[in-house]
């Protein structure tokens, strides 16, 4: 970017380096993770400098990206950096020290190292035993032999999985003769996928992060990007400079978007970047009917692209139809909100000549995350903010490999390149790939726990992952994954749902890092970048192999009479292919050294409002908000993150609000009414029957919603809740809070102790 002067109004105030405000130590991060990293100081300065970052899916190549001048690296990034430099764990604790083991948290059994062996564990043994390769994945094939295919699934985790690993898996599965597939996705921005391939014709961001520099407006909705993916704030600097206004629709006001101190940007290190302009704040789940007023209000000022509408969208005069019925109490009542703030976004809206809208998990996660999404497509198509730059939509993604993963093909109801499963399409891949591929979608991640739990799973094959954590009450998790036959884990270190007691057999599989892999391997970005990372020469671990490598080497072993239809000799022979059978990958095969990458689409989706549906149009939809009748003294419980990535939490204390894991966000207003204060003990109960304790935090949290962290928070969360369509959890509750007051004797024995 452009040299500048400084900008003292866009400061976060006059304490040098923020001393003494609640925020992120990121220069201390930079010596932990030196120090971490001791061991292979080399090694990991070549992943940092040369490699593909695993953490959120902005997308680097080393630490230089294709959006501004400067580094690109962030605090996610270092803190999983150990994960690809550590050594071996001492393997044999998994044979005679389980019960040790179990009791220690994720965080100490990622610490214990890398899984270098091949394990196996039966039931009624008290320990794995190593094995070879080829008696694990004799194991595995021969029960696989014996199953029907509708009872084996494969799950694949967002770990810096490779597009090539994922085209592997879900060719493998199909392979075996089940579209039981699916990736992390699942759980987070599948609704975004279904929104807007219904909508607009492509389930991605429809414009590049460049865009974010120049544009009027970028407004977040349930997203968090100061914790999330913290470079985008480096993004959000130079945008402020360049005079564009930022706004949030959020049920809590979010430090990190509020304010934030960029470590690279000497200027906002040393003083912090103010970088939220508005604030809306909505009830939890209440966005379809603040986006449905802000619209309604767009309708009733004439403020919107009538030529665009006429000629590049359908469905408009629905839309303005089922708005004009819907009367603003109603919509008052479902958002939160109130008219004359609805009223202020659609002025903001109608002011900006380009927009851009960003939204994450606090849109999706709900049991009607398809329909919020396109809600907020109303508002872009209404404005005309899309196939032009600095306008558009973005599900910004948090994790490396999940926007590839479903394009070529790693989901149950579509195969590579989106085409759905049905016999149609299946017949056309039979003819590619040379063997029969079965015609009927299937389960989709939470549904293959669910399957488990019923006794409808024999197999059930993870790469990466941790169910255990991820998904709503774990304890039902436990049970599920108590009954399959079968649980195979393949992954880079030990994780909790690996320990759970076998019904029959399981089998740990040691994997490469994604810097490990032969051939190198690619990542697809949030805005729609494929981009190689090479193989980093450093140490290996013990006999770990490339995922790739692991499934196909296990499809060949059920099936050898047709082991030449699923090999593949390296990783180039795996690009090639998807680039012949995935449209918009073409050119994946020429992608061979750092650096190299094309991005699919260009730098903006639907030039000239051409979008990639089947009639060319823009849909809009017609949308009833959902209203929940909270009873009298209930509360919304949403989910929110802190210092973690998915589920690996890297501190006890979120740097963005000062607080404990433990803690509930809850009201002023709130803490009044219930007689509490800051730090007091309370029980939280949920209407599942679940319980959890947890300590007081009172924030600018929108009154009778919470938010307590996710994923020791998913006790309260209520199982087989989810949004038909896309099948992501709904992560919300209706709780109660029951104050958890200590007995006056123990007041008095602990004064006169402090006495």
């Amino acid at each position: 970017m452009a040299k500048r002067f400084l900008s003292p109004t866009l400061w976060a105030g006059w304490k040098p380096f923020g001393i003494g405000e609640t925020k992120p130590h990121h220069f201390l991060e930079i010596f932990k993770t030196i120090w971490q990293n001791k061991r292979h100081p080399l090694y990991a300065w070549r992943i940092l400098n040369q490699g593909c970052c695993d953490g959120c899916a902005l997308g680097t190549t080393g630490m230089r990206d294709w959006t501004m001048d400067g580094i690109h690296l962030c605090t996610i990034r270092l803190n999983l950096l150990q994960l690809n430099t550590m050594s071996a764990m001492p393997w044999q604790r998994l044979e005679n020290d389980l019960p040790a083991l179990s009791q220690l948290s994720s965080a100490q059994l990622r610490q214990l190292g890398r899984l270098p062996y091949p394990m196996v564990r039966r039931r009624g043994e008290s320990g794995f035993r190593r094995v070879s390769w080829n008696d694990a994945l004799d194991i595995i094939a021969s029960r696989i032999r014996e199953t029907q295919p509708e009872r084996l699934a494969f799950y694949l985790t967002s770990r810096g999985l490779t597009n090539e690993v994922y085209y592997v898996a879900q060719k493998v599965a199909r392979f075996l003769g089940t579209n039981n597939v699916d990736n992390a996705a699942r759980v987070c921005h599948s609704p975004s996928s279904v929104a807007l391939k219904q909508t607009v014709g492509v389930g991605a961001s429809s414009v590049s992060y460049q865009d974010w520099i120049g544009t009027d407006l970028i407004v977040f909705l349930g997203s968090d990007v100061a914790n999330n993916q913290p470079v985008s704030t480096k993004y959000l600097y130079y945008a402020k400079q360049a005079g564009t206004k930022i706004a949030l629709v959020n049920p809590y006001r979010e430090p990190g978007l509020m304010r934030y101190w960029v470590p690279s940007v000497p200027e906002s290190a040393v003083m912090g970047t103010k970088l939220l302009d508005a604030f809306y704040q909505i009830t939890v789940g209440g966005d379809i009917a603040f986006l449905n007023g802000t619209l309604k209000h767009l309708i009733e000022q004439d403020w919107v692209n009538h030529e665009f509408i006429e000629a590049h969208t359908t469905g408009w005069e629905e839309v303005a139809k089922t708005l004009a019925a819907q009367d603003w109490e109603m919509l008052e009542r479902a958002s939160g909100s109130t008219r004359d703030e609805m009223f202020r976004f659609a002025e903001m809206i109608h002011a900006a000549r380009t927009g851009i809208l960003v939204w994450s998990m606090g849109i999706t996660q709900h049991a009607f995350g398809v329909q919020n999404v396109k809600a907020i497509v109303n508002i872009a198509l209404s404005q005309g903010w899309l196939g032009k730059e600095h306008c558009g939509v973005v599900p910004i993604r948090g994790h490396s490999g999940v926007q590839g993963g479903a394009e070529v093909g790693a989901v149950p109801d579509l195969l590579p390149g989106g085409a759905a499963v049905n016999a149609e399409n299946s017949a056309r891949f039979k003819e590619i790939w040379g063997f029969d591929v079965p015609t009927t979608p299937g389960l989709r991640a939470v549904e293959m726990i669910d399957a488990a739990y019923d006794g409808n799973l024999d197999i059930l094959y993870c790469s990466g992952g941790n169910f255990l954590e991820v998904l709503p009450d774990p304890q039902y998790v436990r049970e599920a994954l108590e009954k399959p036959a079968l649980r195979v884990h393949q992954d880079i270190y030990v994780t909790s749902q690996m320990l759970i007691d076998p019904a029959d057999t399981v089998v740990l599989l040691p994997a490469q890092t994604r810097y490990e892999q032969r051939g190198g391997g690619t990542e697809t970005s949030t805005e729609r970048r494929i981009i190689f990372s090479p193989t980093i020469p450093g140490p290996r671990v013990g006999e770990a192999r490339s995922e790739w490598e692991i499934f196909q080497d296990l499809a060949a072993r059920v099936s050898p009479e047709k082991k030449k239809q699923i090999t593949f000799s390296n990783a180039q022979a795996i690009r090639e292919e998807i680039g012949r059978v995935v449209p918009t990958y073409k050119g994946i095969a020429e992608l061979r050294k750092a650096g190299d990458q094309i991005q699919y689409g260009g730098r903006v989706l639907y030039r000239d409002g051409q979008f990639k549906t089947p009639d060319g149009k823009g849909h809009f939809s017609a949308l009833v908000p959902p209203e929940r009748n909270l009873p009298p003294g209930k509360f919304l419980l949403a989910t929110r993150r802190g210092k973690q990535f998915n589920s690996l939490i890297y501190a006890k204390k979120d740097a963005m609000t000062g607080t404990g894991r433990d803690s509930l966000l809850i009201s002023p207003e709130d803490a009044t009414s219930l007689s509490l204060s800051e730090g007091d003990r309370v029980l939280v109960k949920s209407d599942n029957g679940a319980t959890m304790q947890c300590s007081v935090h009172i924030d600018q949290v929108q009154p009778r919603t919470v938010q307590a962290f996710w994923p020791e928070c998913n006790v309260l969360i209520r199982r087989r809740t989810c949004d038909v369509q896309a099948g992501v959890p709904d992560y919300n509750a209706i709780i109660e809070i029951e104050p958890l007051r200590v007995p006056q004797a123990i007041s008095v024995a602990a004064t006169a102790a402090m006495e």
